[in-house]
């Protein structure tokens, strides 16, 4: 079975699983959803200050929900050891991996859209003559998210402390990305609208370097 045709079937897996349960994605949206409106009565911020500070709280919300999501990545894989028998099929151990990234990645870009409209509305912030700009923006942002997040939960479903490792290995690696798409969603929404070339380049190296890194290390990231 190719790469592709693997990963099909273990994305078409991971959707199944999802939308018959419903758990993540509710729960994920609940979550950020509740946090956003917080933050908003916090800061009760104006229409410029939201557009300056704005990206900040939504990237942070989208890291809450990354958070959520990529814990039980491979958690629940091991409750029938679904894990050890994906590792035994004659596919690319990378495939698994891939397959995983996908089903991430639509997950949380399903959420950020979910979110995009309750933050205009809190935050006062007009999205829509920009909403190209920031959909390349969320998209490249959310393979990073995804890819490193994918891949940490791979590593971290293998150790005792499990919940405290995740996060400890995650965020160092998503800074730059956080900051990259931080700073590139200050851009798309600012009057005018200053869309800069500069971190999306960033944006898309990061994600180019990643997958490749994860694809070559990918049978060893799997070994318990």
């Amino acid at each position: 079975m190719t790469l592709g045709r693997a990963a099909s079937v273990i994305l078409a897996k991971e959707l199944r699983t999802e939308f018959r349960s419903r758990e993540l994605l509710g729960t994920t949206a609940v979550f950020v959803l509740i946090v956003m409106v917080l933050f908003s009565f916090t800061f009760n911020p104006t229409s410029s200050e939201s557009r300056r500070f704005g990206p900040g709280l939504l990237w942070l919300g989208f890291l809450f929900a990354g958070s959520l999501m990529l814990q039980s990545s491979f958690l629940r894989e091991h409750t029938n050891d679904t894990l050890a028998a994906l590792r035994l099929a004659p596919i690319d151990p990378f495939s698994i991996l891939a397959g995983k990234m996908a089903a991430n990645f639509l997950f949380l870009l399903l959420v950020e859209l979910i979110l995009l409209p309750v933050f205009a509305v809190l935050y006062n912030v007009a999205m829509l003559a920009v909403f190209p700009q920031l959909l390349l923006v969320l998209t490249l942002g959310t393979i990073g998210l995804a890819s490193t997040g994918t891949v940490f939960s791979a590593v971290a479903a293998q150790a005792r402390l499990r919940e405290l490792l995740l996060p400890l290995l995650l965020l160092p690696v998503l800074a730059p990305v956080l900051i990259a798409s931080t700073e590139a969603t200050i851009g798309v929404l600012a009057q005018p609208s200053e869309f800069s070339l500069v971190w999306l380049t960033f944006l898309a190296c990061f994600d180019v370097v990643f997958l490749t890194a994860a694809w070559m290390v990918g049978e060893y990231l799997l070994e318990e």
